[in-house]
């Protein structure tokens, strides 16, 4: 799985969700089956497109004050959910049972 975010804190996180499917995280996008992007970063729509058009699933999050942000990346393919669904939609996509509140920290 390959994921994209700038916050090191957030990017720990799912990381955890990630880990506790049992998948990995990779740096190769282009040999992923899933990827997991913010919206708010500059491109995140064109990024969306390539991966959806090489058959990489994508699911794209960002904060819901922006819905524009979220419709463009619904609009793009992708699976689009605010910042506070999209560790709870992650977990859905990889299988991975929640942990329970004192592993998500």
């Amino acid at each position: 799985m390959f994921l994209a975010t700038r916050d090191l804190v957030f990017r720990s996180k799912l990381a955890r969700v990630v880990d506790a499917a049992g998948a990995e995280v990779t740096r190769d996008e282009a040999a992923c089956e899933l990827a997991v992007l913010e919206i708010e970063s500059a491109g995140s729509t064109d990024r969306i497109k390539t991966l959806v058009a090489r058959g990489t699933s994508v699911l794209a999050y960002g904060s819901h004050v922006r819905p524009d942000l979220l419709r463009a990346a619904r609009e793009a393919g992708a699976t689009a959910v605010p910042n506070s669904q999209v560790e709870e939609r992650l977990r859905e996509l990889l299988g991975a049972a929640d942990p329970g509140p004192a592993a998500r920290g």
